[in-house]
């Protein structure tokens, strides 16, 4: 069978991949508003895609406020109030990016893939080139060989699948989270990017 695509090693374009995700427990921490956050209870689950409001004390426990993300960017966009349920500080971990980078192999079998229950996943990025499916996934956008300076995109959403674009590049169009959520709840279509897919993390 012949190759659709000789003269591409996409392989040699992608640059560095993105830092992962790592949940760390939002007890201690004063920067909660607006972070995103996961919610549940070891051994039973998780809730990702959840943005947190500054905590608040009842009696003797602290709790924190969360919303779905869509509800947290309509609230934020519109400057409306809406209701929060408040969850207790310690079934609450906040998602940072890891200042050491990825150290973990491309490709895992099942075995190795296995986690403990007693806390949220990291969340290893995978190149959207590899991914079985993109459109509303959140993406993280790298920068290219040539920009040393640059850095990482977050909070970005894919909105189609790859494509060939215009000039023959295999592209991805991504929209910022804000624009994505809009789209749900105001039917105004997102402004769009054509991103070439070497450099397009799923996060």
């Amino acid at each position: 069978m012949t190759d659709p695509l000789p003269d591409w090693d996409l392989d040699a374009l992608a640059g560095r991949p993105p830092a992962p995700v790592v949940p760390v427990p939002a007890a201690g921490r004063t920067d909660l508003r607006g972070r995103r956050v996961i919610v549940g209870l070891p051994g039973l689950g998780w809730r990702s895609d959840m943005r947190a409001d500054s905590p608040v004390v009842q009696g003797s426990r602290t709790y924190v406020p969360v919303l779905s993300e869509q509800e947290w960017y309509r609230a934020e966009a519109e400057q409306t109030e809406v209701f929060a349920p408040l969850v207790p500080l310690e079934r609450v971990w906040v998602e940072i990016v890891s200042p050491s980078g990825v150290d973990s192999p491309a490709h895992r079998d099942l075995v190795s893939r296995l986690v403990s229950l007693d806390t949220p996943p990291r969340l290893d990025p995978v190149p959207v080139r590899e991914a079985a499916w993109v459109t509303g996934r959140r993406v993280v956008k790298t920068t290219g060989p040539e920009d040393k300076a640059g850095t990482d995109r977050r909070d970005l959403r894919a909105v189609t699948e790859p494509y060939s674009s215009a000039d023959g590049d295999i592209c991805v169009r991504v929209t910022t989270e804000l624009d994505w959520y809009r789209w749900a709840w105001s039917g105004q279509a997102p402004k769009t990017l054509e991103v070439p897919v070497h450099l397009l993390w799923v996060e």
